[in-house]
């Protein structure tokens, strides 16, 4: 066989993803029929599953290391939003059947190899190993799907359903970056310098799920989620879920120096970073008392911690996410965030 041939099922499993379940013995090598894994005494498990598309979730161009870090990275950092330590997952991967224009071509024997080695590269990284899944092929584009599992302290997984009324709204790092990545990549940010073109997609490419700052967020943190579909309907995920309305205000959401180059330089206002989503950043919100906490988690987890806003019982319907400017005068926000089963809100 060689190398650029595409290897049956069995050899797939066989030479590239067993050696990925190595670490967990009760993988068994991917050779039974499921993995048995051993429980922790005081821990409850964590269970998140994610389906990345060709041509939605990534460009059809976008290189194998790429789709494996964001196949797992994004999965990961629904655990982080829960305060979960991740372990292991499970891949079902779905191979396109014909290599043809417009269904990833160069998915073949060398891409699987370069894909896999990506794979091991991010289980290193973050302390979690495959113990699962299945390979098919199909006639549509190439589709990845990762259900990772994770572990925290019995009761106390941070849920979207606890945000209180009086709360102030906290998001890490910085927002807008990778949905100006992926701007990018479509050769709609030219004007750019190279440094922050690079730092944008990189962000559009590897998210860096915030586990650590999860973990930091136990018993501190209220209410969380991450930060995958846009900033405005996440925090509408949290509030819907809580009954409750929240304020933010646009000047005081973090960008970057690249975003801030970007914004200048082209016709993109900062309104439009409310919407962009795949920052997977952490959304959450905190005890008024809670704030001058931040600052120690924030050196601790090495993140930037920014106070956007506060979280309502009668300001706006329950659900409804306000968003006002350096006036105090309410935006009309165009896009929320993405929708699969319509447009875009």
């Amino acid at each position: 066989m060689s190398d650029k041939e595409m290897p049956d099922e069995f050899e797939l499993i066989k030479r590239h993803l067993a050696p990925l379940s190595a670490k967990e013995p009760g993988a068994f090598l991917l050779t039974d029929d499921a993995a048995v894994l051993p429980s922790k005494a005081g821990l409850e498990t964590v269970i998140t599953m994610d389906t990345l598309v060709s041509g939605i979730h990534f460009l059809e161009s976008t290189a194998p290391e790429y789709i494996a870090s964001k196949a797992v990275r994004v999965n990961l950092s629904d655990l982080a939003a829960m305060g979960a330590q991740p372990a292991a997952y499970t891949l079902s991967l779905a191979l396109p059947e014909h290599i043809q224009a417009g269904l990833h071509p160069q998915v073949d024997g060398v891409w699987l190899e370069r894909f896999c080695e990506a794979l091991a590269v991010e289980q290193e990284l973050f302390g979690v190993t495959l113990i699962g899944g299945d390979t098919v092929s199909t006639p549509g584009p190439l589709t990845l799907t990762i259900t990772a599992i994770g572990y925290v302290e019995q009761g106390q997984a941070i849920k979207r359903s606890t945000a209180r009324a009086g709360d102030l709204v906290v998001v890490s790092g910085t927002i807008g970056d990778a949905a100006f990545g992926l701007l990018a990549l479509k050769g709609e940010l030219e004007a750019l310098s190279a440094p922050s073109l690079e730092i944008l997609i990189e962000r559009q490419h590897r998210p860096g799920p915030q586990i650590a700052l999860g973990r930091s967020l136990l018993n501190f943190a209220n209410a969380a989620i991450d930060v995958s579909d846009g900033l405005v309907q996440d925090l509408g995920h949290i509030c819907t879920a809580s009954g409750v309305s929240a304020v933010i205000e646009l000047e005081k959401i973090p960008t970057s120096a690249a975003l801030d180059e970007a914004l200048r330089r082209s016709s993109f206002v900062k309104s439009d970073v409310l919407g962009g989503g795949d920052d997977y950043e952490l959304l959450f919100t905190i005890p008024p008392e809670c704030e001058a906490g931040l600052q120690t988690i924030s050196k601790e987890r090495n993140v930037i911690l920014t106070v956007i806003g506060k979280v309502h019982q009668e300001t706006g319907a329950i659900g409804e996410v306000i968003v006002i400017d350096h006036a105090g005068m309410p935006l009309d926000v165009m896009v929320t965030g993405f929708r699969h089963f319509g447009s875009m809100t």
